[in-house]
């Protein structure tokens, strides 16, 4: 590790413990700055970190295959060059540019790496915040007792005879199992030839094909079993919470919503010019609407995965563990065959490797009390 690196690693882990003790000293605001800096020192230290490993790479292999002793062969040819051309006042008859090959590009190295990099993005779960239960069956059922308005015991005098009340009443919630999944060719020549693990790569991408797979679930079981509702903004929401949901879930409800729905809520202020949309003093990242007496937090998913239609901002309130059950039979696996034949595509014949990619599972609504699927007009 070179002198700049061991420096920018003592910043970072300067910076971590500043972070530390402005949370501890409960200076949000600075603590958020100071997080900033620290994310921009870590970014400079992995550019820098992967520019030292892949030179020293390149010169090792430089030096097994021989290249070395060519590249300086080459460089002395062009010091000869340039001196001849001086020798003539720089008039030449033939003019060297690395624009083109022949007249000098082939001597210009490009810098083209084969290192598979990736674009910074956001992506959640909405399957972190249901209630997932693992089944072993394609179908079955569960049992929940009904919900009934008890009236209490009636008033009996001596000797009088007693009435028959009710008694609890029960139903199923059932679930059947579907299977999802799809198939990646991949060339022989690719897997043999490429210096990057592309097996890994496509491992990665088909783990995030299964995110997407299940936050799709998850909305289109919500959309369709919870009647959409026009939340006209603060009060609507306020309302949501205190009359629809009720003492039941509003204790274990939050709001979940997307980065237009961030936007909504940030600007949100009270009548002292205060915002409403605080970080929680035990961890500044996580989000909290505080309105009145109305505490609630608020999680946001990207407008990928949680996208705004027609200019409905998404806003889902409620206990979504107790709303909505995701039964996962089977996890996602994946199979890889060089001989396997799907439609016109043979696998054998053509020299590919198919990787195919199956999970079953099932998402049903569990409590149609537990959740508002409310959403927020806005103009464009």
């Amino acid at each position: 590790m070179n002198k700049e690196l061991r420096e920018l690693l003592g910043k970072i882990n300067a910076k971590k413990a500043e972070v530390k003790n402005l949370v501890n000293e409960n200076k949000v605001e600075e603590a958020k700055a100071a997080k900033e800096e620290l994310v921009n020192l870590q970014a400079k230290f992995d550019v820098l970190y992967d520019l030292e490993e892949e030179e020293e790479e390149e010169f090792n292999n430089k030096i097994e295959t021989g290249e070395v002793i060519e590249v300086t062969n080459k460089s002395n040819d062009i010091v000869k060059q340039f001196a001849d051309a001086a020798r003539q006042g720089f008039r030449i008859q033939n003019s060297m540019s690395s624009g083109s090959e022949a007249d000098g590009g082939y001597v210009v190295p490009q810098d083209i790496q084969t290192k598979i990099n990736k674009y910074k993005e956001a992506k959640k779960s909405l399957k972190d915040l249901v209630d997932v239960e693992k089944v072993t069956v394609p179908k079955g059922q569960r049992t929940f007792k009904k919900r009934a308005q008890q009236t209490g015991f009636t008033k009996v005098g001596e000797g009088g005879k007693i009435g028959a009340k009710n008694t609890p009443q029960f139903e199923r919630l059932s679930f059947e199992i579907e299977k999802y999944a799809g198939y990646f060719p991949v060339t022989n020549e690719l897997l043999k030839d490429s210096d990057q693990s592309i097996v890994n790569t496509l491992v990665e991408w088909i783990g995030d094909e299964s995110r997407v797979t299940s936050n799709k679930l998850i909305l289109e079981e919500i959309n369709a079993k919870f009647t959409p509702v026009v939340l006209a903004g603060l009060d609507d929401i306020k309302k949501a919470l205190n009359v629809t949901l009720g003492q039941a879930f509003k204790p274990t409800s939050k709001i979940v919503t997307n980065d237009d729905g961030l936007q909504y809520l940030d600007t949100l202020k009270d009548d002292k010019g205060n915002y409403l949309l605080q970080p929680t003093p035990q961890d500044p990242m996580q989000l909290r609407l505080c309105a009145g007496a109305t505490t609630i937090p608020v999680e946001i998913y990207p407008n990928t995965d949680m996208p705004t239609v027609e200019n409905k901002i998404p806003f889902v309130i409620g206990d979504f563990k107790e709303a909505v059950k995701f039964f996962d039979r089977e996890l996602t696996t994946i199979k890889q065959s060089d001989v396997a034949v799907i439609g016109e595509l043979n696998a054998f014949e053509e020299d590919l490797t198919l990787f195919r990619a199956i999970e079953r599972e099932d998402v049903v609504v569990k409590d149609n009390k537990a959740l508002v699927n409310g959403y927020i007009t806005v103009t464009p």
